[in-house]
């Protein structure tokens, strides 16, 4: 599979449960904007047969070598991101890892459950990052005791491992020349904005900033047939900085990245 069509089946799941993204993109577009994306996002659970080191293994197989990792002790979240090994223009990756263990008693027990579903023989392949929940759904009581721990843990056992955003890159745009202008351009447009920490993550003395939508919402059937409408995913927007060795900066910030994971939390 080529890095094309990997993105390409990855949008087409997201937009299907995001519309919001699609609306976003035309915005852009109406606008004279070449919109080329920075990087995706995905969830899964650590101690499973999906976890970071065998997804890590599938984008091996696309082309793409770990870069640095993370920590978010709060979330009780690792991450790592991705880089292409010969396409500077593929967009990056990003996957985090819940870590279970760490959970509340009452936690764990629900997510063992919904972990033991997954085959421990199950096909490494790229489709893993758009075939969603390979689980039964919760209850809604279930989710609502995840939610109160955890919103991570709540949207990734409701929606599955798949990709939770796209991502604008601002540097490649041709009349937004800031992280401001695209925000206004957004509000201006209908679109409400996650303001955790601030309507824009991370500073240019960081070398990274960072804004997104909040997440849009999709209408599920939990497994004792209570009907909810919960948050989906969200479209991001990141502006890079040069380094002191003028290259720009390709990584990712722990504190920008913390808020960013709150644009699906429910609301």
């Amino acid at each position: 599979m080529t890095t094309h069509e990997f993105f390409n089946s990855l949008w087409q799941d997201y937009i299907r449960i995001t519309p919001q993204a699609e609306a976003v993109r035309k915005l852009f577009v109406e606008q004279g904007e070449e919109v080329v994306n920075d990087h995706v996002a995905f969830r899964t659970f650590g101690g499973s047969p999906l976890d970071l080191a065998r997804l890590e293994s599938i984008v091996e197989g696309l082309g793409y070598q770990a870069a640095e990792q993370y920590r978010f002790e709060q979330k009780k979240l690792i991450a790592k991101s991705f880089r292409h090994t010969t396409d500077e223009d593929a967009p990056k990756l990003f996957i985090s890892e819940l870590l279970v263990h760490e959970l509340s008693a009452p936690v764990q027990a629900i997510l063992q459950r919904v972990i033991a579903q997954i085959p421990t023989d199950i096909e490494l392949e790229p489709s893993i990052f758009w075939r969603g929940r390979l689980w039964e759904m919760p209850s809604k009581a279930e989710y609502e005791t995840l939610r109160e721990e955890s919103e991570y843990a709540a949207w990734l056992t409701t929606l599955g491992i798949r990709v939770n955003h796209f991502t604008v890159s601002i540097n490649k745009l041709k009349q937004f020349n800031d992280i401001e202008q695209v925000n206004a351009l957004l509000k201006n447009s209908g679109f409400a904005l996650n303001v955790v920490g601030g309507e824009i993550k991370g500073s240019p003395e960081l070398l990274l900033e960072q804004s997104s939508t909040l997440a849009d919402k999709i209408t599920l059937t939990f497994s004792d047939g209570e009907v909810c409408s919960i948050p989906s995913c969200f479209y991001e927007f990141a502006k890079r900085y040069p380094s002191a060795d003028g290259k720009i900066f390709q990584g990712f910030i722990e504190g920008n990245a913390d808020k960013i994971f709150e644009s699906t939390n429910a609301r």
